[in-house]
């Protein structure tokens, strides 16, 4: 029996995962957590085979409660389950240590199957991924732009293209103005980009965001 552990914000969301998992005999949701720190908590105390990672939740970003998990449990497998398309997230989450990535979408067909794969120490991967994957090792001139931003600035740049303000997403990710200000710059200046209607004209473009 495989032990899984689901980390998701929505109550109504774990419910729907349980469901489908539940039809699989061989595997058993043991553990729930609504944000990062519990689960990084309930993984200190029990043990789980797998985890159910959802990309955005209170606090935290994803990103970083996976590059701490796997900091503090490097051999866990980790499953992203995301409402954003592969395009925005799925290759930094399995380059941070994921074993693999899954959109909401896809979950009610493909999560069995992906948990058994990342259970059985292989990876799950789409095949859109698996070429995005190899393009991100190919010659890095051939990079977007977004590419060379560090998660943290990935994740700003996608709250200012959502429309929110730099007070919004300071309060959002518990960090000063003075601090998201700072981050905007960088962007822009790694984006060589003028202002915030450039920037978002860029994420939409490119199907950066949900």
């Amino acid at each position: 029996m495989k032990r899984i552990i689901i980390a998701d914000d929505h109550e109504i969301v774990r419910a729907g995962l349980k469901q489908i998992i539940a039809d699989d005999p061989e595997l058993s949701v043991e553990g729930e957590a609504g944000d990062g720190q519990e689960l990084l908590e309930k993984l200190r105390k029990n043990r789980y085979d797998v985890v159910l990672l959802d990309m955005k939740m209170p606090g935290r970003s994803g990103l970083e409660i996976l590059k701490q998990l796997k900091m503090e449990h490097p051999s866990l497998p980790v499953l992203v389950l995301s409402m954003h398309p592969e395009e925005q997230y799925a290759v930094r989450t399995i380059r941070a240590g994921a074993s693999g990535y899954i959109t909401k979408e896809t979950a009610p067909d493909r999560l069995v199957e992906a948990i058994r794969k990342v259970c059985s120490g292989g990876k799950y991967i789409s095949a859109s991924l698996a070429e995005q994957l190899a393009d991100s090792v190919a010659d890095s001139r051939s990079k977007p732009p977004h590419e060379y931003l560090t998660d943290r600035e990935f994740q700003v740049m996608s709250m200012i293209a959502s429309g929110k303000t730099i007070t919004e997403i300071a309060k959002e990710l518990f960090l000063s103005v003075k601090t998201i200000s700072t981050y905007r710059q960088r962007i822009l200046e790694k984006m060589n980009m003028k202002n915030n209607a450039e920037l978002t004209h860029y994420v939409i473009s490119n199907n950066l965001i949900e």
